[in-house]
This record gives structure tokens, C-alpha cells and sequence, in this order.
């Protein structure tokens, strides 16, 4: 592109981060990393009313999680500050004075008593146009300043275009079009000072010098409001693009009844930021019909703005999920073992005594890596390498087709052959234990069931040589030990 582009997310503190505006940020960011641009946040905080106190540091705080930094926002400053919309007032008075000089607007002084008795009147008599009627639009403008001077509340109103057409281009949807005679004179600075949205982000885009504005189809009704706008400052417009709805499999808009919706509750379920990246930019953008894991930067490789559709996304919970497991077989142990580690660190499991090291979690990545498609499964299967004690009942120690003796001939078997290894690691250990099943005239499967719950309490483990691994031949040999003696003495304490 001959110019550089800049692209902004700009989220409402308003609660917990959606998906669907996380969705935008990630492909405000894929966008901008893809041409080598600049991925911009600046807080819309100018609707007080619905303001919620720490949803700004929980929407930042998602977006670091995913790996989207920014270059210029609230934390880290820029040359275009502040990046809250409640510290931009100036700018937006200095677009409404003039505006009001252009004569592009006016102030209406209509009380919310008269607005609502209009639009209760104008569904009764199943108006065409529900909407403000333009009572104030053609009062004198000296009569108007001295009106509000003398401190009659009122708001100010843009002049939209009675008659015609606003026409502009969409990214993702082509030429678009819109009749202004269905739109009414819209708010842009409401009573308390503050400016609505449709004021608001047309003033910042400017000053950021934004080039191009992705954001939900739901604000492309809003368009025409914007070019009008735009035109009426002075302005050029940036480039727009309307990306699909996210749905539910019900293809109803997604919400907290169908599920996690909040990009904070799918880490808390052990989701991997990557996967959760590598999910949502194929909600509405595509390769091709067939590659559907990237990583980070394969994304930015493909990502532009024509590849995204027009029709609706649905959000495929199964799909997640076995993303996940393909996104965590294929990570390093390394990087396994770290977000095993921040993930115990931030939601202790209750199967813990106590947060384990990131040498604990190196050391047990190969026994879960292939079998967990979400960070919480990890815990139930190793927690026995943190106990103390490990309880099962005797008979679980019999398997089918053996008794206590055969039982107890493959626990003493195994406990001597096991203290004898010098190299104690998978190998060394299976090399072990298979030959010695057939010496004892027992099937392999007999042999590593017993094992498995002499050493682990478990019916179903991870891979048996690498669990005895992992436990270290000392514990390994203890553990299967004390099985031993609780089924010759008939004890049932824990060993």
C-alpha cells in the first residue's frame, strides 16, 4: 500500500471481553502486521452510564494473553495521546463548533419527555420513519447560542441530507448505498458534554489518521452517518470494512447462554492463546477450504481483508476444542510446560497440595502431551507425583484372570528388577517389564495394570515406562513396594 497503514481497536469498557470484539481486534492486528502498519488502541469510554469499573485492564490484559501488542494505546503512549475517549473533549468541541458555524448542525433542546411521547406517537400511528422529527432544526442560530448560554439543557444534532443517496465502498461487501431520507438528525454531543460514538470515532480517526476502520456489520447501518460526517468536516474517510456476525450453532447471536463467551473464561478452561488466535481469524476469513491450523505468524503471512466473507460465523465449540489438542501436540515441551505452569499458577487445581515448578511440569509433559486437549486434564493424570499418599483399594491391584499370588509374583518381580536398572528411563524400563511378563506366564497388560495402580492410584494413566520414569526410581520402586505388602498382609492403608 502507498500509504502506512493504521488501524485502531477500540473497545467499550463496558464488562468482560466478547469474542466477537476480540475477533476484531485480532484482525485489526493481523492486518496491520501483515502490511507493516501500526495496531492502535483507544478506549471509547464516553458513555459514563454503562462505564464498569476494570473492564478496560481485563479487555488489555486478553489482548497481551493472545500476543496482540499494540504500538500505540493507554500503557505504552504514542504521538497521537491520550488514548481514553473521556480525555479528548477539546477535539470534539472543536468539530461541533465547527460543525455549528457550517451550519451541518444545530442544537436541540426537545426534553426526553417530548422524544419518547414522539416515538410512542409515531409507532401508534405505524409511522414509516420512526424518529426525531427536526422540530429544532431550523431555529435561529443566535437564538439557539443564547438559549443554551443561559444554561437550557440540550444536546447538538448533525443535518442529515433530506434527499438522495449516501453511497461509499465496503471492503468485505462492494458498493453500498443508503437513502437519507431514512435517516433523522442524529445526536453527537448529548447534554452532559459527551460525545456519541458516531461523533466520537470519526474525530479520533482523523486525528489518528486511520486508514482503514474494520469493525461488526451491525454498525454498517451506521455508515452513511459517518461519510455525512466526514464529508461535512472536511475530511477524508478511511476505507471501511463490515465483518460477519459470530453466531451460535443455533444461528442465533452467541451469548452467555450458549456458553463461554468471554476470552477470559476460555483461558480459565485451558484453552491456549494460540488456539484461540488460530480460531477466531477463520470466523469469517479463510485461506483456502482446507488449512485450518496456523500459527501466529502464518497468519500474518496470509491474512488481507478480501479473504474475509460475507456470511455469518458460527462458533463451533467441538471445533475449539479439537484445535486445542492439535495446537498442544504440537507445542514444544518447552512451551507446553510454561503454560501448564501459568495456567496452575493463575487456576490451582484442587488435585494439587500446592503449585508445582517448572521443573515439575518439564518433567511430566511427556506423559500428558499426546493425551490432553485442554490444560486443566493434565492435573488429574500426574497428581499422584505430588502426593504424598496414594489410596486405591486392593482389589484394583488384581487384574482380570489373576489372583492375589500371581499379583503378588509380578509386584516382587517388578520391585527387584526395577532397583537393579542403572539407567532408569522408559526404555531400560520396558525392556524390563515386557520379557518378564512372559517369564511369569502373565500377559504384558496384567503386568502394566497392576503397575499402573501400585504407582499411580489410577485405573488409566499416562504411558506406564513413562510415568515410572517420571516418579524416579526410588519412589517407583517404594510405591510398588508397599503394594506388595498391603496385599500379603491384607492391609488397606495407603502406601
Amino acid at each position: 500500500m502507498t500509504t502506512r497503514v493504521r488501524v485502531r481497536f477500540a473497545p467499550s469498557p463496558t464488562g468482560e471481553p466478547h469474542v466477537g470484539n476480540v475477533r476484531t481486534a485480532i484482525f485489526d492486528w493481523l492486518f496491520a502486521r501483515h502490511h507493516g502498519g501500526d495496531f492502535v488502541i483507544r478506549v471509547e469510554d464516553t458513555d459514563q452510564a454503562r462505564k464498569t469499573e476494570g473492564a478496560t485492564e481485563l479487555m488489555l490484559e486478553s489482548l497481551k494473553w493472545l500476543g496482540l501488542e499494540w504500538d500505540e494505546g493507554p500503557d505504552v503512549g504514542g504521538p497521537h495521546e491520550p488514548y481514553h475517549q473521556s480525555q479528548r473533549l477539546e477535539y470534539y468541541r472543536d468539530a461541533i463548533e465547527s460543525l455549528l458555524s457550517a451550519g451541518s448542525a444545530y442544537r436541540c433542546f426537545c426534553s426526553p419527555d417530548r422524544l419518547t411521547a414522539l416515538r410512542e406517537q409515531q409507532q401508534k400511528d405505524d409511522s414509516d420513519r420512526i424518529g426525531y422529527d427536526g422540530k429544532c432544526r431550523d431555529v435561529d442560530a443566535d437564538a439557539s447560542r443564547d438559549r443554551a448560554a443561559s444554561g437550557q439543557s440540550s444536546v447538538v444534532r448533525f443535518k442529515m441530507p433530506e434527499n438522495g443517496i449516501t453511497e461509499a465502498i465496503d471492503i468485505i461487501r462492494g458498493n453500498v448505498s443508503f437513502e437519507n431520507a431514512l435517516y433523522d438528525d442524529f445526536v453527537m454531543l448529548k447534554s452532559d458534554g459527551y460525545p456519541t460514538y458516531h461523533l466520537a470515532n470519526v474525530v479520533d480517526d482523523h486525528h489518528m489518521q486511520i486508514t482503514h476502520v474494520t469493525r461488526a456489520v451491525e454498525w454498517l447501518s451506521s455508515l452513511p452517518l459517518h461519510v455525512q460526517l466526514y464529508r461535512a468536516l472536511g475530511w477524508d474517510a478511511p476505507e471501511f470494512a463490515h465483518l460477519p456476525l459470530i453466531l451460535a450453532a443455533d444461528r442465533t447471536k452467541l451469548s452467555k447462554r450458549h456458553g463461554a463467551t468471554s476470552v477470559l473464561e476460555f483461558r480459565e478452561m485451558g484453552v491456549l492463546p494460540e488456539t484461540l488466535l488460530n480460531f477466531l481469524a477463520l470466523l469469517g476469513w479463510s485461506l483456502d477450504d482446507k488449512t485450518e491450523i496456523f500459527a501466529p505468524e502464518q497468519l500474518i503471512e496470509h491474512f488481507t481483508l478480501d479473504r474475509v466473507g460475507r456470511s455469518d460465523a458460527v462458533f463451533d465449540f467441538e471445533k475449539l476444542n479439537w484445535m486445542n489438542g492439535v495446537h498442544i501436540r504440537e507445542a514444544s515441551p518447552d512451551r507446553l510446560a510454561d503454560a501448564l505452569l501459568d495456567h496452575w499458577t493463575q487456576y490451582p487445581p484442587d488435585e494439587f497440595p500446592k503449585t508445582p515448578d517448572r521443573e515439575f511440569a518439564l518433567r511430566i509433559v511427556p506423559l500428558i502431551h499426546d493425551r490432553i486437549k485442554s490444560l486443566p486434564e493434565a492435573a488429574p493424570l500426574v497428581s499422584f507425583l505430588l502426593r504424598e499418599r496414594i489410596d486405591y483399594d486392593n482389589e484394583e491391584l488384581i487384574q482380570k484372570g489373576m489372583d492375589i499370588e500371581s499379583t503378588c509374583s509380578v509386584l516382587q518381580a517388578s520391585q527387584e528388577g526395577l532397583a537393579l536398572l542403572e539407567a532408569f528411563d522408559s526404555e531400560a524400563i520396558e525392556a524390563l517389564l515386557r520379557p518378564m511378563a512372559k517369564e511369569l506366564d502373565v500377559n504384558v497388560g496384567q503386568v502394566l495394570g497392576t503397575l499402573r495402580v501400585a504407582a499411580t492410584g489410577l485405573k488409566v494413566s499416562p504411558p506406564i515406562f513413562e510415568t515410572l520414569e517420571a516418579m524416579g526410581q526410588e519412589r517407583a520402586v517404594r510405591s510398588i513396594h508397599a503394594a506388595l505388602d498391603r496385599l500379603q498382609t491384607g492391609a488397606t492403608r495407603y502406601s
